[in-house]
């Protein structure tokens, strides 16, 4: 069905974690910061295909219904197999978080066309019934030749 990329080496560093050294009464302070490295390596997959989903198990075995409707839309649309990669984010938890803070995006899966951030699987479904994910896919030139 569609290719999968084995990706999940560049995500083994341990993300820096920033120190607080005054605690404010009654407030949680929550921080997180997208190491150097792991942007760098997303930046890598966001770049590796025309057509590029992050998302939660592979393409094959969806973890996820969300997953599995993004994948289903991207194979009823017609996206060609040779221009497409995902990327497992349970095989890393720094990927995972990663690519939320990356986006700024909250859920997985997530879906980069040409490099851009399209949206989450809400917004493909959305773009799928109102046909503007299929001009928009066309005008990529992402969909299979016939």
């Amino acid at each position: 069905m569609f290719a999968r990329t084995a990706f999940a080496s560049a995500f083994r560093r341990p993300l820096a974690r920033p120190q607080f050294t005054t605690q404010l009464p009654s407030i949680i302070i929550q921080a997180r910061l997208l190491s150097s490295e792991t942007k760098a390596a997303i930046d890598k997959a966001v770049s590796s295909a025309p057509v590029v989903l992050f998302m939660k198990g592979t393409p094959e075995t969806p973890q996820c219904g969300f997953s599995r409707a993004s994948i289903q839309i991207l194979g009823l649309q017609g996206v060609d197999p040779k221009k497409f990669v995902a990327f497992n984010v349970l095989e890393d938890p720094e990927l995972r978080q990663g690519i939320k803070e990356y986006s700024d995006w909250p859920t997985i899966p997530q879906l980069y066309l040409e490099k851009e951030f399209v949206g989450g699987c809400d917004i493909l479904m959305s773009m799928h019934q109102n046909g503007e994910l299929s001009k928009l896919l066309e005008e990529k030139g992402v969909l299979v030749a016939e």
